[in-house]
């Protein structure tokens, strides 16, 4: 007896290879779900823009690109910004605009009132140190100078003698000459001194003291006056103002000395026109 007939026919006679059902083929593995949109603010945006698939380039399956984080948010230490954060972007620029307009505004004017105010020469009292704008008496100038005097100096230190000073004439001044208010004229006499204007051969010169004063700024042909003046004694916080033309200012021989609360300031230079350019 053989052994097909004592086992019977072999297993590939009864269940072929072609017979055989093919084996299941790998499942690739699924995508990983997206994960959740954080809610950010509408501003801020994506910093990398939105998420999305993307391929890999080594085996070509598809990878998920998470969301770029959102920016830090900014917090601005700015009043002005803290104030207008919730209007629209238009508006915010618009308050920040009209916030540093008035902020320059103020500042100007800070400036003028306790710093540093620009002054016109209106007149010859103070030629040819400054000058005024023909066609005006003895004016020897196309344009009239413009000066910058130091408001805040004098509540440094005391006034010295030659300065150039801007200040409040007393009300007498209007009724001698004609005119009140803001004049320029330069210091000449100390609180406490003994000041006359001696005439000397048609020429007026300034005595302190006894002493003759030399002023170098009064030029030989502004000097004539038509009389002598003093002598007088400053009073106390007082000071005694002239102008370098002697011939046609208006000036503390016509309405007295000055207190020291009238004085202004300290005129420090011409800085109108461009060519009178310089520093007193």
């Amino acid at each position: 007896m053989s052994e097909r007939d004592l086992y019977g026919p072999p297993p590939e006679e009864l269940d072929p290879p072609a017979a055989r059902p093919a084996p299941p083929a790998p499942v690739p593995p699924a995508a990983p779900p997206p994960e959740p949109v954080p809610d950010w603010p509408h501003d801020g945006g994506w910093a990398a823009g939105p998420p999305t698939w993307d391929v890999d380039h080594r085996d070509g399956e598809p990878v998920w690109q998470p969301y770029a984080e959102a920016p830090p948010e900014h917090h601005s230490r700015n009043p002005v910004d803290r104030l207008t954060r919730r209007l629209p972007h238009r508006l915010r620029i618009f308050a920040d605009w009209v916030v540093t307009i008035a902020g320059a505004v103020a500042i100007v004017l800070l400036v003028k009132a306790y710093v540093v105010n620009p002054y016109r020469i209106p007149s010859s009292s103070m030629e040819p140190t400054l000058h005024c704008a023909v066609p005006g008496s003895q004016c020897e100038a196309r344009f009239s100078d413009r000066v910058l005097a130091n408001r805040f100096v004098y509540h440094l230190r005391n006034p010295r003698r030659g300065e150039i000073i801007v200040f409040e004439t007393p009300k007498v001044a209007e009724q001698r000459c004609g005119a009140g208010g803001t004049f320029v004229k330069r210091l000449v006499g100390l609180p406490g001194e003994k000041l006359e204007v001696r005439l000397i051969r048609g020429d007026g010169y300034v005595f302190i003291n006894g002493r003759r004063l030399k002023e170098p700024y009064v030029r030989a042909d502004r000097r004539q006056v038509a009389s002598s003046y003093g002598p007088v004694t400053v009073p106390a916080n007082h000071y005694f103002m002239l102008g370098d033309n002697r011939e046609s200012s208006c000036d503390s021989r016509e309405w007295g000395s000055v207190p020291r609360d009238n004085l202004i300031g300290k005129v420090f230079a011409t800085y109108w026109p461009p060519n009178r350019l310089n520093l007193h």
